[in-house]
């Protein structure tokens, strides 16, 4: 990518990266182009703008927020922090399930009720506090995940080639390390967005060719996102049915 792209915002290079002007933008969200200009430039934009933005560029909303340097209103963010725990060990259920399976358990989350938020949600911690930057806006957007380091680190060795310590992940949110173009790929994976929608996101280039990923890890990323508006004990039921699954798949067969 050029210094220019480089030296402009995450949304204007995903909006370059897609070939979208701001007009283009504004007659598909149906938003006065003064509008959609301003947040171009960094005015703060109305929350409903945000939802119909995210809506055109296939964006969840929560994302775009993080995109924005906004914070992510409660009733967007994660709803129980316990139930992040249990990610990892259901994406090792989920990736040695068949493609059906994996359709009936992100069934069964839609199918849950929206339990009511209790507590507000906790501020992040400090080490979490990250400074502009590639790496500060994958490490929000996987706490938009409900994954805070060391299940980030889990499900990212689950899923991609990439086995990283937890304080590495926290060393690439806070800049002290490089996020390379492959591991930028297994981020993408993980947080279950387009590889060259994430470069342009970063401004990071990504080598051609780099960008595919199995169905079995794209379904489990999209089953992350699924689950991180679910209570600790619903996550739990969603975890006991992928492991009854499982049980049953790779039981010994009866032999006549």
């Amino acid at each position: 990518m050029s210094s220019e792209a480089d030296s402009s915002t995450p949304m204007t290079r995903l909006l370059e990266h897609r070939k979208l002007s701001p007009l283009d933008l504004a007659r598909r969200t149906g938003v006065g182009a003064q509008e959609v200009q301003a947040f171009l430039n960094g005015a703060t934009p109305n929350p409903l703008l945000l939802r119909q933005l995210a809506s055109t560029v296939d964006l969840h909303a929560a994302d775009l927020h993080v995109i924005a340097g906004l914070p992510v209103p409660d009733k967007l963010a994660p709803l129980d922090a316990a139930a992040g725990g249990l990610a990892a060990t259901l994406v090792e259920h989920t990736i040695r399930l068949p493609a059906s399976h994996r359709h009936q358990l992100r069934q069964a989350v839609h199918a849950m009720p929206q339990e009511t938020r209790t507590q507000p949600v906790p501020p992040l911690p400090p080490r979490e506090q990250y400074p502009p930057g590639p790496g500060g806006l994958i490490l929000r957007m996987l706490r938009n995940r409900n994954l805070e380091w060391i299940g980030s680190a889990k499900c990212l060795a689950r899923l991609t080639p990439h086995y990283l310590a937890a304080s590495t992940l926290g060393m690439i949110g806070h800049g002290r390390k490089e996020l390379t173009p492959d591991l930028l790929v297994s981020f993408a994976t993980l947080l279950a967005v387009p590889a060259d929608d994430l470069a342009a996101l970063t401004g990071i280039a990504i080598p051609r060719g780099q960008t595919s990923i199995n169905a079995a890890a794209s379904d489990a990323a999209q089953l992350i996102w699924d689950i991180r508006r679910l209570t600790v004990d619903q996550t739990q039921q969603i975890l006991d049915e992928a492991a009854s699954m499982l049980a049953v798949q790779e039981a010994p067969q009866d032999r006549a």
